[in-house]
């Protein structure tokens, strides 16, 4: 979302709503993500369920209804960013002030570990269960939070993969909230989003698990080797997380922008469209 749809500029609270929405934001996205990450996973035990609780479809549904959700909870606070590469694609080609992004980062990371330590205290019995014992955690269970590369994709493939889907979903997020083309209805910016990510998922997902987002990946990264999963989780792949979940998302979103920018924009918002 657009730094421009922020309300409430005068506020005297205004430095603790905005953080505290990117936080609330990014919370539910992992909420339902994680959550419908590891209620499809772990019922596909025979030892968990009779029948599996949910397939791929569940999961692409999951993360749009996380989306959107978080994105209607702080997009009229703090302009919705609820990721650090649309922070970070605004503050560089758009108008979004720099001294605000170390701060929404901060908040959007915590959010996703907030997020995921739910996620983990509600389904931590049934990981045991899947686990095969009490407190054995492995990569099959951390990936229920963070994202993991299939066997078969390369250092390179895997990077391509997360920056094709983040440069995409900045296309969309640029289009919907540029007022000189066709905006969707006051408050439907979200309902987008929702389809936008599952178009991504469902098309371009599933070898990496579409983090599409640094805070999304690094915060439940983070929580899981917090609980028991150990270094593992960042020594995957020669340190996979940085290439692929951050560094991809982040370059992916600024060449979304860019690209919007170039092309189609027209506001003074853009640095590039200034005399």
């Amino acid at each position: 979302m657009s730094p421009t749809l922020t309300a409430g500029q005068g506020s005297g609270t205004q430095h603790l709503r905005e953080p505290a929405a990117e936080f609330f934001g990014v919370l539910l996205l992992v909420l339902f993500g994680c959550g419908v990450n590891a209620q499809t996973t772990l019922s596909a035990s025979k030892a968990l369920a009779a029948t599996p609780a949910g397939d791929y479809t569940s999961a692409v549904l999951g993360w749009g209804v996380g989306l959107a959700l978080g994105a209607w909870l702080s997009a009229g606070v703090s302009g919705g960013h609820i990721n650090p590469a649309v922070t970070i694609s605004f503050a560089l080609l758009r108008d979004f002030p720099w001294k605000k992004v170390p701060v929404y980062i901060l908040a959007q990371v915590l959010g996703g570990i907030c997020g995921a330590g739910i996620v983990y205290a509600n389904y931590h019995e049934a990981i045991n269960v899947f686990e095969g014992g009490n407190g054995a955690r492995t990569l099959s269970t951390a990936g229920l939070f963070g994202t993991f590369a299939a066997p078969h994709m390369s250092a390179a493939g895997a990077f391509f993969e997360e920056f094709l889907g983040t440069a995409v979903l900045l296309l969309v997020i640029c289009a919907v909230t540029d007022r000189r083309n066709s905006p969707p209805p006051a408050g439907l910016v979200p309902l987008v989003l929702f389809f936008t990510l599952m178009g991504i998922a469902a098309a371009i997902g599933w070898q990496t698990g579409f983090a599409l987002n640094p805070a999304r990946d690094f915060g439940p990264r983070a929580l899981t080797a917090m609980v028991g999963y150990g270094s593992q989780v960042f020594t995957f792949r020669h340190h996979y997380w940085i290439w692929s979940g951050i560094m991809a998302p982040i370059l992916g979103g600024l060449v979304g922008v860019f690209a919007y920018d170039t092309f189609i924009f027209t506001d003074e918002e853009s640095i590039l469209n200034r005399p």
